[in-house]
């Protein structure tokens, strides 16, 4: 095949183009409606007077939730249009952030996120089987950087102007401006995206329990839901703690702050098409392994930092982007390649959950071992937390490894 053919094989059509940008926005209002309550994080144990266990079970009430959500509904994933999946879940993740953007009081909140997780920590997994039905694994990179990007945009776009509303308007006010924002991409969806039922053409004689079991237990499965489960160990232990140690520790302003995040998130816009085109010309997993050392060597130095100044800061916050984002790319390309057509929605969804839960115990975890004893001192122990991360990392890479060797044994 010559090379101009190969390249008209791997540009995108308008449609995968229009698949890309829905599902991209669909990821950013997602995204940023679990991720903003880190950012919030200062604001909301100072008004709520929340101790760093009650703020981290905040967070993880959202992951566990969405975790049991997609233990439950992965068996059904492959028997409907993935398209009606897709609204379904969209609209009770819209009508649980309506709630949070709603709530007074710390219990309704923690109920809001419960109901919020039950329906949005689902909406991943299925974008990510549409992304397998419908892109072969040599544009898979890509796509999955494009869909990454929704993390860049939310912190580009969306953290600041959360943190804005939410010092004028209150901490509510970012929930309801996703909830706007999430009704127009629910009618995008309606009118424009097609049907996504080519998999319903291989016909299963499995009830939805004992399909769920199969795929759950298949080593080679069982494999790839580790290596994510140990991923997102690493990713959201430090994730919710992000606004309180750079205000508490580092001494930045909280008029700094959303300078932080949006530094941060032009860095992931930048890097995430980059690194899609690496993951698809290179070797995955190496590419894993340089993000990985490079997320180790700056949390390591960023967790034994003391007040600095504001560009210090900035610099180690955007290295940190660069060591987490870049690991995320490969990896779920990685792993995207593990499941049969027919298990792809089951094995996206069980992914997603222990991706969820492993983030939710993560959440709790570092509640317990990062301590504030006032709201105006440093959090303790913080290092300790990274030094679990860096250990979490190692044994994430080790894993990927038997996935990527998996790959190649099946090719």
């Amino acid at each position: 095949m010559s090379s101009e053919s190969t390249d008209m094989k791997l540009k995108f059509s308008s449609y995968e183009i229009f698949v890309i940008l829905i599902l991209t926005l669909t990821q950013f209002t997602v995204v940023l409606d679990f991720i903003v309550i880190s950012p919030l994080g200062d604001l909301l144990m100072k008004s709520m007077n929340l101790s760093t266990t009650q703020f981290g079970l905040s967070v993880s009430a959202y992951a566990f939730s969405a975790g049991f959500s997609g233990l439950i509904t992965a068996g059904f994933a492959d028997r409907f249009d993935r398209k009606k999946l897709l609204l379904f879940f969209y609209v009770g993740f819209i009508v649980g952030t309506f709630f949070c953007g709603i709530s007074q009081t710390y219990s309704m909140l923690l109920v809001a996120r419960i109901f919020t997780g039950l329906f949005g920590g689902v909406i991943g997994a299925i974008s990510m089987a549409i992304v397998a039905d419908l892109f072969p694994l040599e544009k898979r990179g890509r796509v999955f950087g494009f869909l990454q990007m929704g993390f860049g945009a939310s912190q580009v776009l969306g953290i600041p102007l959360s943190l804005y509303i939410a010092n004028t308007w209150g901490w509510q006010s970012p929930f309801l401006m996703i909830v706007v924002l999430s009704i127009l991409v629910w009618f995008f969806i309606v009118f424009k995206l097609k049907p996504v039922s080519e998999h319903l053409e291989q016909k299963s004689e499995q009830n939805a329990i004992a399909h769920l079991w199969q795929t759950l237990t298949l080593k080679k499965y069982r494999i790839g839901f580790l290596a994510t489960a140990f991923l997102s160990l690493g990713s959201f232990m430090m994730l919710p703690w992000g606004s309180a140690y750079v205000i508490n520790n580092l001494k930045i302003t909280t008029q700094q702050l959303p300078f932080i995040y949006m530094a941060s998130g032009v860095c992931t816009l930048t890097i995430m098409p980059i690194v899609g085109k690496l993951s698809d010309r290179f070797d995955k997993f190496y590419l894993f392994t340089i993000a990985s050392i490079i997320l180790i060597v700056v949390i390591t130095i960023y967790a034994n930092l003391g007040p600095v100044s504001f560009w210090i800061v900035l610099i180690m916050n955007l290295g940190l982007q660069v060591g987490f984002m870049s690991r995320m790319v490969p990896s779920m390309a990685l792993t995207s390649a593990l499941p049969q057509k027919k298990d792809r929605g089951a094995f996206m969804g069980i992914n997603s959950s222990f991706q969820q839960i492993a983030g939710g115990i993560a959440a709790a975890i570092g509640g317990m071992i990062v301590v504030q004893n006032d709201k105006l001192k440093p959090l303790e122990h913080y290092d300790t937390l990274v030094y679990v991360v860096v250990l979490l990392s190692l044994i994430s890479v080790f894993l990927l490894l038997r996935v990527s060797r998996i790959i190649k044994k099946n090719d």
